[in-house]
């Protein structure tokens, strides 16, 4: 139940619907049930239409509701015949169901509204807390699995939790009411036929024993569907060009049967709920019919033929809230089950947050400091007690090996990622003392991947800057060389370039990259094999732009083309997590090391 009361936690304020939900269920399940108890007098009326009809003495107390009713009846026939009081009771009867269905009918609008809301809270928390979270985080997960808790869980969650929060009070109420009204008819049978309750108890908790665990194995499997889709409609290519569509048909047809069969099973547990109790239901009516029937014709009991009529339209309505709760059980087992998956993303901690001291940055101003760094990702050691000073305006080019940490050391700087020891400094101030916010405002970032959105090439590049004008959307377009093949396109800057980027090429989606960091004009530049997705002309017209962005400004910049780096400040070998060699282009290929070996293997490839 923690978990369930968790999941109502976003449904807060809670009672702004809870208050009036409950005012209207109130009225709605009163009259409800006088529906049925107004039957009585009804059957009353006709059965006593004589000329003579049978004297009816006023209760006298406050619990005989159906002495009431027969009281008034009889009154009615006495004073205006039997056929007007009958039209009077109808009146009754027609403006007692109107006001039932229309208060039921503002309970639903409320809930419905209640589920809205708490479903709008639930995914704005999933999905903001996702977005918070650190990039290590991302590394060790599978997308589809956290797409599927956003979009199926919370969807699960919310018709079947909150659903049952509103089951969890109509109904038991209205079955309180109904219990009540059998109880004033007549308490012998009403205590007589409650037997059934503890049966019918018994029956149903065997049949949703194991739903939950069910649910739990189902929404797993569907997670693996997920991240399977979403692989293969971005790997399509790649499939296609190894004659893999077969193979990959094979894997998710696999968890699709998977997931279809675990459904079958838990449909077959939940949809037996509802068929049991109900046959227990009729079972026990007709049992009271047996019972009732030899008390009313025997004369044994106190028991009109009216009332004991009414009191099986009563009964037979018992089984609705029944019913109800019992699918309520049911679907309830599996609302938790996806409820706890959410949760556990709710509950997964950044590992890169601000300080609650944290204070924000302005400008750059001095230089960015590494002392004594290492990093690792798990076991696994990346950098190793690097030492590194980067003074403003400076490019500095970092080289090497594949896997010797490159990357992971210019990650440090924007702080996706903290380090296991040591410090990275910016004006002497640790990054991890800034808002990640004002510190990530200083720096642009060109990645190896080209990373574009499905939207237009304009929006692209003034990507979450509002205030961009078309004009300074242009400006950085014709930085980047971009300008020109934009122009070319059917639309210009509005041309949408589709999922990320499918209708550019290679060259062209990267210089849109470029063309947003331009845009930025950010003091610190942080280029990861910034050029590595272009041809030889694209190369050439890039870097040009690329050296007049680097002018006055920091920048880092991975590269293994020797065009981009032998005009560097200062070139960072890199080997295994460690700094094996620094200094400029000409002063590396004189020491003849690590650097000189990997621009003569280049030039070796070029050639």
């Amino acid at each position: 139940m923690k978990t369930y009361f968790r999941l109502l936690s976003f449904a807060k304020p809670i009672e702004k619907y809870a208050i009036p939900y409950i005012v209207c269920t109130l009225i709605m399940v009163v009259f409800s049930t006088l529906n049925l108890a107004l039957l009585a007098p009804l059957l009353h009326t006709l059965f006593n239409a004589g000329d003579e009809p049978p004297q009816v003495e006023e209760p006298d107390g406050v619990t005989d509701l159906m002495g009431y009713f027969n009281h008034f009846a009889h009154d009615l026939n006495e004073r205006l015949g039997a056929y007007e009081a009958l039209k009077y009771i109808c009146i009754v009867i027609v403006a007692s169901v109107f006001i039932s269905n229309l208060f039921r009918y503002f309970s639903q609008r409320i809930m419905e509204n209640l589920r809205i809301h708490t479903l709008l809270n639930l995914r704005k928390s999933v999905f903001n807390n996702v977005m918070n979270l650190h990039l290590g985080y991302f590394s060790n997960q599978r997308k589809g699995d956290i797409i599927s808790k956003i979009a199926s869980d919370v969807q699960v969650v919310q018709f079947s939790v909150t659903g049952t929060l509103q089951v969890a009070f109509k109904e038991p109420l209205q079955l309180l009411a109904y219990v009540v009204m059998l109880f004033i008819i007549s308490a012998k049978l009403t205590l007589f036929s409650l037997l059934v309750i503890p049966v019918s108890a018994f029956f149903i908790s065997r049949i949703v024993k194991t739903l939950k665990q069910q649910a739990q194995e189902g929404q797993s499997v569907y997670a693996n569907m997920i991240t399977l889709l979403e692989e293969a409609l971005s790997g399509v290519k790649i499939i296609k060009s190894f004659n893999a569509v077969e193979f990959i048909k094979g894997r998710f047809n696999s968890e699709n049967d998977r997931y279809a069969t675990i459904n079958r099973r838990m449909v077959r547990r939940q949809q037996m709920g509802s068929p049991v109790s109900e046959l227990l239901g009729v079972f026990m009516v007709a049992v009271i019919l047996l019972y009732g029937g030899h008390l009313v014709l025997s004369g044994q009991g106190d028991l009109e033929a009216s009332a004991f009529i009414a009191y099986i339209a009563i009964f037979s309505q018992v089984m609705r809230p029944a019913k109800a709760l019992t699918d309520a059980f049911s679907n309830i087992h599996s609302g938790i089950a996806a409820g706890e998956r959410v949760l556990q993303l709710i509950d997964e901690q950044n590992q890169v947050a601000d300080r609650p001291d944290a204070r924000d940055i302005a400008a750059f101003h001095d230089q960015i400091v590494f002392d004594r760094v290492s990093f690792s990702y798990a076991e696994t050691q990346v950098l190793h007690e690097i030492d590194l000073q980067i003074k403003k305006g400076q490019t500095v080019a970092l080289v090497g090996p594949s896997g010797g940490g490159k990357s992971t050391l210019i990650d440090l700087i924007p702080r996706f990622m903290d380090v296991n020891s040591g410090g990275v400094s910016i004006d002497g101030v640790d990054v991890r003392d800034l808002r990640q916010e004002s510190l990530r405002r200083l720096i642009g970032v060109v990645n190896q991947e080209s990373i574009l959105f499905n939207d237009t090439i304009f929006n692209n590049i003034a990507f979450a800057n509002s205030e961009a004008t078309e004009a300074d959307v242009i400006e950085a377009a014709k930085i980047a060389n971009a300008h020109e093949f934009i122009m070319g396109t059917e639309q210009g800057y509005q041309t949408n370039i589709g999922d990320r980027g499918a209708k550019l090429s290679g060259g062209q989606r990267q210089r849109i990259c470029i063309a947003r960091a331009v845009l930025k004009n950010p003091p610190i530049m942080l280029l990861d094999e910034a050029t590595s997705a272009l041809d030889t002309e694209s190369e050439r017209l890039v870097q040009d732009s690329l050296y007049s962005l680097m002018k006055n400004r920091t920048t880092v910049v991975i590269a293994h083309r020797l065009s981009t780096i032998q005009n560097a400040d200062n070139i960072i070998v890199l080997e295994a997590g460690c700094i094996v060699e620094t200094g400029s282009h000409l002063e590396l290929l004189a020491k003849n090391g690590l650097y000189k070996r990997l621009i003569d293997m280049q030039q070796f490839v070029e050639a």
